[in-house]
């Protein structure tokens, strides 16, 4: 963790009050931005804020899926709290998402993932991470569009799950929904990240900046 570090939440001052996206002002609880270490070399981007991650104010916490991905990086030594954590400890690891605010109704639009995007642009510069790992389609697609040479509908989540994806600056380990996620598939997870990432030195994979 950077040791000018104060906050885990939203450590980077983001409009916490946001209204670019006046539908869906009415219908949130809050603003959920990015949280975690800021000198993360691993980078987690879903979707959106869950219910249960909107009412903690934290991506990727509360019961079912928040819970999963915790415990998953629990077991590679990412988080150092119990999946359960409404604040999670955490080092070397950002969560974040594609959009920021929850609509308690639908999936977000595409409108509503433009713009955001510059609150993830944002984080992604400023910790300038080494892997990224997007969870679910519609982040791997995203995410392809931008740092890949490859065609985002060339991209099926399902078949890329636990593999590492070439990006411009840094590597996409793709992980699947974790609600849909079985035991077995998480299990290849954390087995491609211990064997195939976290096993090598992949910071010369890419000629990565002095921190």
């Amino acid at each position: 963790m950077d040791a000018n570090q104060e906050q885990f939440r939203n450590p980077f001052g983001m409009d916490a009050e946001c209204e670019n996206c006046p539908e869906l002002c009415g219908e949130r609880e809050r603003v959920v931005h990015g949280y975690g270490d800021v000198g993360a070399e691993f980078l987690v981007v879903g979707t959106g804020p869950t219910a249960a991650a909107e009412e903690n104010g934290v991506p990727f916490t509360g019961a079912g899926g928040g819970e999963r991905v915790q415990s998953i990086f629990g077991d590679l030594g990412f988080v150092r709290s119990p999946p359960d954590a409404t604040e999670p400890d955490v080092q070397n690891l950002f969560f974040t998402d594609l959009t920021r605010c929850r609509h308690p109704d639908r999936e977000p639009t595409d409108r509503e993932v433009d713009t955001c995007e510059p609150f993830l642009n944002a984080e992604i510069r400023m910790i300038n991470p080494q892997i990224i790992v997007p969870v679910g389609q519609r982040p791997l697609r995203e995410l392809a569009v931008e740092y890949t040479t490859r065609r985002p509908d060339s991209f099926d989540v399902d078949a890329e799950h636990a593999t590492t994806v070439r990006g411009r600056g840094f590597e996409l380990v793709p992980m699947k929904e974790p609600a849909t996620m079985t035991d077995d598939e998480a299990d290849a997870f954390r087995e491609h990240m211990r064997e195939s990432v976290l096993s090598r030195d992949y910071r010369q994979t890419k000629g990565r900046q002095n921190r």
